[in-house]
């Protein structure tokens, strides 16, 4: 019997979250949530249970409401990285959830690393 699409992207959602459980302990990380019109990302504090800096194409100051592209992609990643560097946080692991590291979640990782981010 096949896997549904909604099954095979919670599993895929699991086994990513796992390893980063596995491997992250000091570091926050870096979650991706990309949606069909939007698209944000939170640096977390999982020790703490807080957010630290988040970036979202909701977001009016940054121009690209409603939005969800390759260069609005870029743009969080950026915003995120100036975020992040305020807070005084420089590595992190990146989350990609359930979502394939291609496209829009591969454009706003580079713009990230970019930025000064280390993953």
């Amino acid at each position: 019997m096949a896997n549904t699409k909604n099954q095979l992207f919670q599993k895929r959602r699991l086994r990513v979250r796992n390893k980063l459980r596995n491997s992250a302990s000091a570091r926050p990380r870096l979650c991706v949530n990309r949606s069909n019109k939007n698209i944000s990302v939170q640096l977390i504090d999982d020790a703490k249970g807080v957010t630290i800096a988040s970036a979202s194409s909701l977001e009016k100051g940054l121009g690209v409401v409603g939005s969800n592209n390759l260069t609005t992609a870029a743009k969080i990643g950026s915003t995120i990285a100036e975020r992040a560097k305020k807070a005084g946080v420089e590595k992190c692991y990146f989350d990609r959830g359930a979502f394939l590291f291609h496209g829009k979640v591969k454009a706003l990782a580079d713009a990230a690393r970019e930025g000064g981010l280390k993953f």
